[in-house]
C-alpha cells in the first residue's frame, strides 16, 4: 500500500510540475507576443500629439487616434522641432481663466511651460486659488514666449522691477503673448507702441490713453503683429494661444488640439493677423 501511495504522489508532482512549465511557457510566448507588437508599433512613422502624458512616447504604424488620450494621430516628421518654452508671468489677483485657458493650449501643443512671478512667495488668482511660481524674476530661465495676463494687472505694469526685468529679456524672447488688460503691462515696458493691438473691451480706453502711439481695436478677438499678440478678454485668450500653435506647428495642429479641449468655438485666421507668414517668398 506504501508504494502505490508513493507512486500516486510522485505521479501528481510531475503532473503538476508539467502544468506548472506549460503554464510558464503560455506566459513567456504571451510576453514576446506583446513585446514584439509593442516595438512593432513603436517603430511606426505616426505619433500622438505632445500631450505631456505617456503617450508622449509611444509611436504607431498608421493613422488613426491614439489609444490613450484620443489625439488624432500626425506625422513623427512634423514633431521634429524642438517645443517652444513659454513662460507665464503670473501676478498675484492674476485671473484664472485668463493664464489657464492659453497654459492648456500650449501644453497640448506640446510647449515646455513654467511660471514665474516677481517672488517666489504664493500668490493668489482671483483671491481663491493659490499659485507657487516655479521661478522669480531673479532665477528665471531663457524663454521662446513671454505670455502676461489680465487681473490685477497694475501689480505689474506699475512696478518698475518687473518692467525693467521684462525689457532685459528682450534679445532672447522671439514672442509675446497678451490677454485681457495683460496688454497694459507690455505697454509700460513699450514693447507695444505705434502698434495695432486690443484688450479688454471695458479697458479699451484706458489703453488708448496709457499707449498714445498704438491703435487700440475693439470687437476683434486678437491682434497678430508679428511678434506680438494681444488679445481681448478671458476666453479670447484661448483663440489668440490657438492661433498662435497654429502660426508655430499649423493648423493640424492647432486644430487637433482645440478638438482634443472639446472647444469648438475657435475660427482659424478670426482674428486681426497685420503680419502674415512669408509663403515662397510672397507676404
Amino acid at each position: 500500500m506504501a508504494f502505490v501511495l508513493s507512486v500516486k504522489f510522485s505521479c501528481c508532482n510531475f503532473a503538476e510540475t508539467l502544468t506548472m512549465k506549460q503554464s510558464l511557457l503560455t506566459l513567456l510566448i504571451s510576453f514576446a507576443i506583446s513585446y514584439c507588437s509593442a516595438q512593432a508599433a513603436n517603430s511606426g512613422p505616426y505619433a500622438c500629439p505632445p500631450c505631456n502624458s505617456t503617450c508622449d512616447t509611444i509611436s504607431f504604424s498608421k493613422e488613426g487616434t491614439c489609444t490613450h488620450c484620443g489625439m488624432s494621430l500626425v506625422k513623427k516628421a512634423s514633431l521634429t522641432q524642438k517645443p517652444m518654452t513659454v513662460c507665464l508671468y503670473l501676478q498675484n489677483g492674476v485671473e484664472v481663466l485668463d493664464f489657464a485657458g492659453p497654459m492648456e493650449v500650449f501644453s497640448y501643443a506640446g510647449a515646455k511651460i513654467f511660471t514665474v512671478s516677481k517672488t517666489k512667495a504664493p500668490i493668489k488668482s482671483q483671491g481663491i486659488l493659490t499659485i507657487i511660481p516655479d521661478y522669480d524674476i531673479t532665477n528665471a530661465p531663457s524663454f521662446d514666449i513671454l505670455a502676461v495676463f489680465g487681473g490685477n494687472s497694475g501689480n505689474a505694469s506699475e512696478d518698475p522691477n518687473v518692467i525693467a526685468w521684462i525689457k532685459s529679456r528682450q534679445p532672447t524672447t522671439k514672442y509675446y503673448f497678451s490677454v485681457c488688460t495683460g496688454a497694459f503691462i507690455f505697454g509700460k515696458a513699450g514693447l507695444l507702441d505705434n502698434l495695432t493691438i486690443t484688450t479688454f473691451h471695458s479697458s479699451i480706453e484706458n489703453l488708448r490713453k496709457a499707449v498714445p502711439s498704438a491703435k487700440v481695436l475693439d470687437n476683434v478677438r486678437f491682434v497678430d503683429n508679428g511678434n506680438i499678440i494681444t488679445t481681448a478678454g478671458i476666453s479670447a485668450g484661448i483663440d489668440g494661444a490657438l492661433h498662435m500653435v497654429q502660426k508655430l506647428g499649423g493648423e493640424a495642429l492647432a486644430k487637433n488640439v482645440a478638438f482634443y479641449m472639446e472647444y469648438d468655438k475657435w475660427v482659424p485666421g478670426q482674428g486681426l493677423i497685420i503680419n502674415k507668414p512669408i509663403a515662397n517668398g510672397q507676404r
